[in-house]
Formats: structure tokens, C-alpha cells, sequence
């Protein structure tokens, strides 16, 4: 278990800024103090700060039931109609944190359709399907997934800080909310040892910064121990549901498995708050390189300003927008999917207007196994002999001359009647 002080002092007070020096400063911290108890929401009137930027205390008092949160936002018949319906579906559990960036009047709030059950996770679609991945059929064994030839996914928890309602593993999490086995990561590990093509491994689930820094650790560590393994990398959306989380004995830690890497789920410019920018600072402060995936999720990111607007704030706290999703088939999802063409026109009106840091890769997640398929606007009007015809970001055409290849024969010396073909490229 990290030291109390650890988790408490982790992400300043609801303030950004270094976390004072409490021996030396007590009337700055004051001050600190008397602004932040102002932004926690009525409901936890009673709550201290110190409770509150607790990751664990988070944890423990989330929202999971009807009642409460009809305590703190005025539910739609909708959102009603889901929440009573969620249970043996995808549960509902909500950080108090995360619960204090919804609107609690307007029900289209981004952060709010993405938490909250409505009645249309009942509907299914011929669409939509258990495993919209394929991930079971390319597991060798429990917790594994090995598809790409040198690279696999470890699921070592099913549980998550906040069940997004769009989850592609809506058929796994918060089943159990416990970590992987002991037994079936010894099976894990005996699995990559005999694969020595495997150098990258994502650890996933759930969400594995929700161990406990000690578990992690070992999990790491074992890893790392394998000779082949060069690469580790994190998927978590805990930097943004659950920031107090980011404590210094976590990225201490951390830091010690570099390379490293961790992706990290963002959905809306909403999600980046002062909380959030301090966990993803100091992150990047322990040398972990930070990539966002973000879900194109109907109604809720699905316009080019609202994409542009979050990929902006990301690279102001050092996260490199990496992937933008089209929606999984996932069961009961299908109120949230865009068309793909969506995804390709956010994507247009991103390239040229702003930095190529700022453009992540639009892709597909093939149904029922094939993997990562990028999807881009087409730039490449034409193909003709010794030309190529291009468009830019303004929609002007421009030729590209392809360079000349003059082949010429050359007859073999000896008994050998075979002529050998060389090519030469000559440009003009």
C-alpha cells in the first residue's frame, strides 16, 4: 500500500501548481483550501479535501446505484429507464470525481451520455456482436490476446474507475473487478517466454493503473525480466476519470520499466480539467510518452470543432493524439456509432489546418478479428504514366512527375544463353 500522504498530497488540492510545502507555507495552503472546498459538489458537502484527492476514497464512495444519483442530477426517463436495466448488462459505476463534471440539468452533457445508462442499451442491433474484436479467438491462453505478430495484449483487471457505456469489452468488465489470476499470468508469462517474435506488450483490461502500486510492480517487473520483451505500454482512462490516482509513488514506480508507453482514453475537451493536467504532467515529467485514443462517439465528439478543440488541449499537456476509433459493434451500442464517413471528414478538415501533431490516425477496428485498418481521406486523385495527381487540404490539384525507368539487357557471359534485366532510374 503507498503512504497515506502519497495518495493524498498526489494531485493538488483542485488547483493546478506544484502542491505546497505544507511546513513552510501553511497560510498559502490555507488560501488553497478555502478555493477548492467551492468546487466539490453539495452532494459530498461533508467530504474533507484530503478524502477527496484520495484516489482510493474515490474508489470506494462511487456511484452505483439509482438512488444516489438521483440525489445529484435530474435523470431523464431515458437514463432511468437504462439504469434499472443495467445490471447483468454493463454495470454502472461513476468516481464522485468524474460524477462532478456532469451537467446535471442537461442530459446531452458529453461527459454524462457517456456514464450514465439510457434505454437505448436495450435495443440491439443485427449489427452487433459479443466479441466485436475477435479478441477470444486469438487468446492462447487466459488474459492474452495475440494477434499482430510481435506485439500482444495483456488483460490483467476487468475493472474500471468508470463504465463507459460505449465499451468494446462490455462482455468482460466489471464482472468480477479483480485482477488477473496468479496462476493464469504464470500461463501468460511461460507463453512469452517460448515467443521470442513477441517485443511489445500492452497491459489493458480494465484498467491496470487500478492495482495497487505494489501488484503492478510485480506484473512489470516479470515482464521485464523476459530478454525479447523491448517495449511495455499502459491503455488507461485513469488520468481522466480518476486524476487523483497519479500520485508521485505511482510514477516513481513507473519509471523504473522504461520503455515505456501509455495511451491514454480521452473522449472530450470537457475531460481535461486542472486535475487532469497535473496527472498528465507529471506522467510526462517520469519520461513516459503519452498518446490519447479517442472513441468518435455520436452526439458527443462527432463534429470537427469539438475534435479539434480536444486535440489542441491534449498537446498542452504533453499527450500526442494517437488513434480516433469508429465505434466497435459492441451489443447495445449502436446509438452512439457514426458513420465512418464522419470519421473521414474530421479528418479533412484537421490535415493542413492544423499541426500534423495534432492528427491522429482514424481507424477501424475490422469486426471479428482483423485488426487496426486505417482510414484516411484521399489525396491521390490520379495515376497516370509518369505522373501523379495529388490534392491538398485547399482541394488544388498538383502533378507529380514519376521518375523514368530505362531497362536494358545485358547478355551473360559462358554457355549461359539467359539475359539478366537491370533497371535504371534516370530523372529528367
Amino acid at each position: 500500500m503507498e503512504p497515506a500522504s502519497d495518495s493524498d498530497l498526489s494531485v493538488p488540492l483542485r488547483k493546478t501548481g506544484r502542491p505546497s510545502q505544507l511546513a513552510l507555507f501553511p497560510i498559502e495552503e490555507e488560501r488553497v483550501i478555502s478555493e477548492t472546498k467551492e468546487s466539490i459538489p453539495p452532494y459530498w458537502k461533508e467530504v474533507t479535501e484530503r478524502e477527496w484527492n484520495d484516489w482510493r476514497w474515490q474508489l470506494r464512495h462511487r456511484i452505483t446505484t439509482l438512488d444516489q444519483l438521483k440525489e445529484i442530477i435530474q435523470l431523464t426517463p431515458e437514463e432511468i429507464e437504462g439504469i434499472k436495466h443495467s445490471k447483468g448488462r454493463l454495470a454502472l459505476a461513476v468516481t464522485p470525481y468524474f460524477v462532478s463534471l456532469m451537467d446535471p440539468v442537461n442530459p446531452n452533457c458529453p461527459i454524462r451520455r457517456q456514464a450514465i445508462p439510457r434505454v437505448e442499451e436495450l435495443h440491439l442491433s443485427k449489427s452487433d456482436m459479443v466479441d466485436p474484436c475477435g479478441e477470444d479467438k486469438d487468446s492462447p491462453v487466459p488474459g492474452l490476446v495475440h494477434r499482430y505478430p510481435d506485439r500482444v495484449l495483456l488483460l490483467i483487471t476487468d475493472q474500471c474507475a468508470v463504465y463507459c457505456r460505449y465499451c468494446t469489452r462490455r462482455r468482460l468488465v466489471g464482472s468480477t473487478e479483480r485482477s488477473i489470476t496468479q496462476g493464469n499470468f504464470e500461463e501468460v508469462l511461460k507463453y512469452l517466454r517460448k515467443n521470442r517474435k513477441v517485443r511489445d506488450v500492452l497491459l489493458s483490461g480494465g484498467d491496470p493503473l487500478l492495482l495497487e502500486n505494489e501488484r503492478l510492480e510485480e506484473i512489470l517487473s516479470r515482464l521485464r525480466a523476459i530478454p525479447h520483451l523491448e517495449l511495455l505500454r499502459i491503455g488507461t482512462r485513469v488520468p481522466v476519470s480518476l486524476p487523483q490516482r497519479i500520485t508521485p509513488g505511482l510514477v516513481k514506480m513507473l519509471k523504473k520499466f522504461h520503455p515505456l508507453m501509455m495511451s491514454i482514453h480521452f473522449t472530450h475537451p470537457k475531460e481535461i480539467t486542472d486535475a487532469v493536467r497535473r496527472a498528465c504532467n507529471d506522467l510526462a515529467d517520469g519520461g513516459i510518452p503519452l498518446g490519447s485514443q479517442t472513441v468518435l462517439l455520436k452526439g458527443i465528439n462527432d463534429k470537427a470543432p469539438i475534435m479539434k478543440k480536444l486535440v489542441h488541449e491534449l498537446l498542452k499537456i504533453r499527450v500526442r493524439p494517437y488513434y480516433i476509433y469508429q465505434c466497435d459493434l459492441a451489443m447495445g451500442t449502436e446509438h452512439f456509432r457514426t458513420s465512418v464517413a464522419t470519421g473521414i471528414q474530421i479528418i479533412e478538415k484537421l490535415r493542413g489546418h492544423t499541426t500534423g501533431y495534432a492528427i491522429p490516425t482514424f481507424v477501424v477496428d475490422a469486426p471479428g478479428g482483423g485488426g487496426k485498418i486505417p482510414v484516411e481521406p484521399n489525396y491521390l486523385v490520379s495515376r497516370e504514366k509518369g505522373k501523379m495527381v495529388f490534392r491538398n487540404y485547399e482541394g488544388k490539384l498538383y502533378e507529380y512527375p514519376e521518375p523514368n525507368i530505362i531497362e536494358f539487357r545485358k547478355p551473360k557471359t559462358g554457355r549461359e544463353e539467359k539475359v539478366s534485366t537491370k533497371k535504371v532510374m534516370i530523372h529528367p
